[in-house]
């Protein structure tokens, strides 16, 4: 048994892949299983310095996921505008905070 099939993908994050009204992904499962390792990968990085962020400048898990969710949306972490949402939907997942 290959790794991959191990490898259990949300449908949270297979429902990018899903043209409306459409219920077969339009991209192949070891391209939607490697772009969701990438971005669990990147939202448990980013758990701890969106601690540290909150902590350091003293403002509310919003605003922190508001800011990282910028950031992530700029293109410069290789993520499209949907996987960006995704991450930091997960990212307020993991603190246990809401995401807006």
């Amino acid at each position: 048994m290959d790794d991959e099939s191990q490898i259990q993908v949300p449908p949270s994050f297979i429902a990018l892949f899903l043209e409306p009204g459409r219920i077969k992904p339009r991209a192949s499962r070891a391209h939607i299983t490697e772009r969701y390792e990438y971005c669990e990968d990147l939202a448990q990085l980013l758990a701890q310095r969106a601690t540290e962020i909150r902590a350091d400048l003293g403002i509310t898990p919003e605003d922190v996921l508001e800011r990282m969710g910028r950031g992530l949306a700029d293109g410069s972490a290789g993520l499209d505008a949907a996987e960006a949402r995704w991450v930091a939907t997960r990212l307020a997942e993991l603190l246990g905070w809401q995401a807006g």
